[in-house]
């Protein structure tokens, strides 16, 4: 079974992209590519238990298993040795992908406090899409009760759009909440 969005994707919004942007060929049309999901620990090389915990709430929210980063060198400022667990990451392709895209943008976010929107400033000038996420408790998966410690999450979505216009123009269609 396809996700929700990937269909609606493949049945209206490819159609209205290529209206918009005048793309003479199908494979022109900018899709979703990935989406990465990154928690960043610091205090992970003094407290080894933090890092655990993340990474099960990562694969909680993701449905997907986690896996760790390590620093690639030492930095004696922040305490850091090269190898030292540091971050766990998730990639995400394919259904796996839609489904967490349309619960981040239809459940999760309408969840956060004050919520206005999304920045529209967060582009890389390649049509993919970085935000920050300051709770991981705004996803359902987690529990509230069995939480230690709040941490951030990062979220990136990669897509095939050549320029932020086009990246802009498909997350808008897919359903991104963007600040006016």
């Amino acid at each position: 079974m396809s996700a929700r969005l990937h269909e609606l994707y493949r049945k209206e919004i490819a159609s209205k992209l290529s209206g918009e942007f005048g793309y003479r060929n199908v494979h022109q049309v900018p899709k979703l590519e990935k989406i990465v999901v990154n928690i960043g620990i610091g205090e992970a090389a003094s407290n080894p238990k933090l890092l655990e915990k993340a990474t099960e709430e990562l694969s909680l929210i993701t449905g997907q298993k986690a896996s760790i980063r390590r620093a690639r060198k030492s930095i004696a400022n922040f305490k850091l040795r090269a190898g030292q667990a540091i971050g766990c990451t998730v990639t995400l392709r394919g259904d796996r992908m839609w489904e967490f895209f349309d619960r981040l943008v239809n459940v999760s976010l309408p969840r956060v406090r004050d919520f206005k929107g999304v920045s529209s400033k967060a582009f890389d000038g390649r049509g993919n899409y970085s935000l920050g996420i300051r709770e991981q408790i705004i996803f359902p998966e987690v529990d509230y009760d069995s939480v230690e410690r709040i941490t951030g999450i990062n979220v990136t979505v990669c897509t095939t759009a050549t320029n932020d216009a086009e990246g802009r123009a498909l997350l808008t269609h897919l359903g991104m909440p963007f600040r006016q």
